[in-house]
């Protein structure tokens, strides 16, 4: 027997239970990420439980039994989060009870609450994840739950799934439009509006710190950073090679990792360090807009250089002495902004200061042999008394023709991190060379510095969006010079030019089947990709960045001049009395329309019961005919035939049209004549 014939052999309430413990199960899939494994492990386990004892028709366990399963779910959770309350905690318990319930799914009421927890956790998913994939699962999900919320309130019979999933999905379609406007004009007031944010850790890769080796990892990370639009005509677009988003600076070293803070407590080094930023802008203006994926820190990436601040909803930016724009709080969902940078500029201190000392300085013990190169360096005649400038072409020299090599597994460097790139390994990544590039700078007295943010960027030729993404994470050096300055230099395109200048950059190996899909069409695999993306960014512009400004844009598209929150519940009022005026005239009109079959029986009785033959409402039309028979002859015998043509039009397989037949030949019936006026 196969499976389908199985269930179809089941009872109706061991069906219902299975599918709605794969509707709960599918709500709980998503989750699992997010879960403990022990807390996965046991809904599923609980979830499988219970579907065995439905199949096999097996008593449902105890309460006894329930209590000690509470009892440990609650204490996993203590272990594990330290805490019951919270995103994370609330979540797991949450998962963990609805599996528990599925356990004492006796009555109806047990499986409301069901439905009502399910529904719940259905949208705990966008907790975590506000993504299209997120989104279409948990659309179906919703489409699950309402098919065996109305199952459930279908108690006779056995009705297939089929037609309570049509009546369930129809029930979604007329939600639709009050969903659509509810979002669209439903006052985003913060902080009532937005996704709860427990975990403050970063997403992106980029940090405030940056250990040597530890950029390499984030080149593996093929997630989406910043999506940007650029206005203009193509021409007006930067090459590749200019496009720089600067994060973090980083000028305090320890030897093992340099970051944007000292590393001692130190209340005159911010006074050491301060130098105005001086920037001066030059050239064509680029004018862009950015979609910047949450990464829970407070860094805005914009193009090198932005002179002025980007306006941003319900935060503010400004920017340091380093040229870094930054907010104030933390970006923990998807921003939407516009910029205007300046690929040509300069900035910093144009003469000699004594802020700059700082950033020649070493820690005392480490990289001898890099030293002990500034010195030959120094003493070589060709460079005696030569300028900053000779000096960083030298250097780049040296990284272009000393056999160096651009790796994204170059191993685990030592304690002498620029020792062992100069002179053993002479590999590295962006960092290893930036660091190491630096380093050899400021042994030779130069002013130098890392700056940390992302280089390049794809165009989607789908939609015209630009894609940076985390692998696009790069580090590279600026230095001091006099007149001009500080200057960019990156190190790294001199030992792999094609990283900057052709946005070649190295990739993480593929697994077995898309490397058989590369193998087979790249190009498909390639137009594939560029799909699905312009598909998310639609998704991201359209809906998660759908904020209060645009809202606003809404309302004056319809007329307000100056549209403001009063105006959008306004609005919404509107809507919501139109809506529910409009579902009273379509209630009263599907009164009047429910089952004209049994309506047109009523007014047979009516009349009938005028002529003085009363009949109950329970009566079929045969009996009723028969009855007419007997009480009128022969003089009402057209009414019996009539009747009997009724009966089959609803019972026997006829077509439909009979009917409006009938309901015309009603009114010119030999009816017999009333009681009253014989």
């Amino acid at each position: 027997m196969s499976l389908r014939q199985t269930l179809a052999t089941l009872p109706r309430d061991a069906r219902d239970t299975l599918f709605l413990l794969f509707a709960t199960a599918w709500v709980i899939a998503p989750q699992v990420a997010n879960l403990p494994g022990w807390a996965s492990a046991m809904a599923f386990g609980m979830l499988l439980w219970r579907g065995w004892m439905a199949w096999t028709a097996r008593p449902l366990p105890g309460r006894w039994l329930l209590t000690v399963l509470v009892i440990v779910a609650v204490g996993g959770t203590l272990l594990t989060h330290r805490t019951i309350l919270g995103r994370d905690a609330g979540v797991t318990l949450m998962v963990m009870m609805l599996a528990f319930k599925t356990l004492e799914l006796r009555a109806r009421r047990d499986a409301m609450v069901i439905f009502f927890l399910g529904f719940f956790t259905m949208l705990s998913n966008f907790f975590f994840s506000q993504s299209l994939l997120t989104a279409a699962a948990m659309l179906v999900a919703l489409l699950g739950l309402l098919t065996a919320l109305v199952n459930a309130h279908m108690p006779v019979g056995r009705p297939p799934l089929a037609q309570t999933f049509r009546m369930a999905g129809t029930m979604a379609l007329l939600g639709a439009p009050i969903m659509v406007a509810l979002f669209m004009l439903f006052p985003r007031m913060s902080p009532l509006w937005g996704m709860p944010s427990d975990n403050l850790t970063g997403r992106s890769g980029l940090s405030g710190t940056m250990k040597i080796g530890d950029m390499a990892e984030i080149a593996l990370d093929e997630r989406v950073a910043m999506r940007l639009r650029f206005e203009g005509a193509p021409t007006d677009i930067p090459p590749q090679s200019m496009l720089y988003f600067r994060g973090p600076v980083m000028a305090a070293f320890d030897g093992r990792q340099w970051q944007a803070e000292p590393f001692r407590e130190d209340s005159a080094w911010a006074a050491r360090v301060a130098v105005p930023a001086n920037l001066q802008t030059r050239g064509q203006a680029v004018r862009y807009e950015v979609t910047l994926e949450p990464q829970r820190q407070p860094w805005l990436m914009v193009l090198e250089a932005t002179p002025e601040a980007p306006q941003l909803p319900n935060m503010q930016a400004y920017m340091t002495q380093d040229l870094q724009w930054m907010t104030t709080r933390p970006i923990t969902e998807v921003l939407r902004y516009q910029a205007v940078s300046y690929p040509e500029f300069r900035h910093g201190p144009q003469q000699s200061v004594r802020q700059l000392r700082v950033h020649t300085e070493l820690p005392p013990g480490f990289n001898p042999r890099t030293l002990a190169l500034a010195e030959q360096m120094k003493a070589d005649p060709a460079l005696a008394g030569a300028g900053t400038q000779a000096l960083v072409n030298a250097v780049l020299q040296r990284l272009r023709t000393g056999g160096y090599s651009y790796s994204l597994e170059p191993g685990v460097f030592g304690e002498h991190t620029a020792d062992e790139f100069w002179f053993d390994r002479k590999e590295g990544f962006c960092e290893h060379i930036s660091s190491a590039f630096v380093i050899l700078m400021r042994a030779l007295d130069v002013p130098a510095r890392i700056v940390t943010g992302y280089q390049g960027g794809e165009r989607n030729p789908v939609d015209g969006y630009w894609t940076v993404r985390n692998a696009d994470a790069h580090a590279w050096a600026e230095v001091w010079m006099e007149g001009r300055g500080w200057v960019r230099v990156d190190p790294t395109g001199a030992v792999s030019p094609g990283r900057v200048g052709q946005f070649q950059r190295l990739r993480a190996p593929e697994g077995a089947f898309a490397s058989a899909m590369g193998t087979i069409s790249p190009g498909m695999v390639q137009s594939l990709r560029a799909v699905w993306e312009a598909v998310n960014n639609s998704w991201s512009q359209w809906v998660l960045n759908y904020s209060q400004s645009r809202q606003f844009d809404l309302l004056k598209a319809l007329g307000f001049e100056s549209p403001s929150w009063q105006d959008l519940t306004t609005v919404l009022g509107a809507l919501i009395v139109i809506a529910a005026s409009g579902g009273g005239l379509w209630t009263l009109w599907e009164r009047s329309q429910h089952d004209p079959w049994l309506r047109l029986l009523a007014r047979v009785r009516q009349r009938l019961a005028k002529a003085g033959l009363v009949l109950p409402e329970t009566l079929p039309p045969r009996s009723m005919a028969q009855q007419v028979t007997a009480h009128f002859g022969d003089s009402a015998s057209g009414v019996a035939a009539w009747l009997l043509r009724l009966e089959q039009v609803r019972y026997a397989p006829l077509p439909a049209q009979q009917f409006g037949a009938l309901r015309r030949e009603f009114n010119t019936l030999p009816w017999p004549p009333s009681a009253r006026g014989r």
